[in-house]
């Protein structure tokens, strides 16, 4: 599987999911909040399915083939 999330948008997509998660968790939210849980596995394994798609990929030229 190739790399297709970089640096930058990894970051903010692990913020992004924390913050929905810990935002249901904590009752401010309703339960479409653990849609928190999709960012937050794209970030971490590095893969977008979407980007593909859309003909994305943000990490850097060099590193794309891990």
């Amino acid at each position: 599987m190739v790399r297709n999330v970089g640096g930058i948008d990894r970051v903010l997509r692990i913020i992004l999911g924390l913050a929905l998660i810990g935002l249901t968790l904590a009752g401010m939210i309703g339960w479409w909040g653990w849609i928190g849980v999709v960012p937050l596995g794209t970030a971490l394994v590095g893969f977008c399915p979407l980007y593909p798609l859309l003909g994305l990929n943000t990490c850097a030229a060099g590193r794309s083939a891990t």
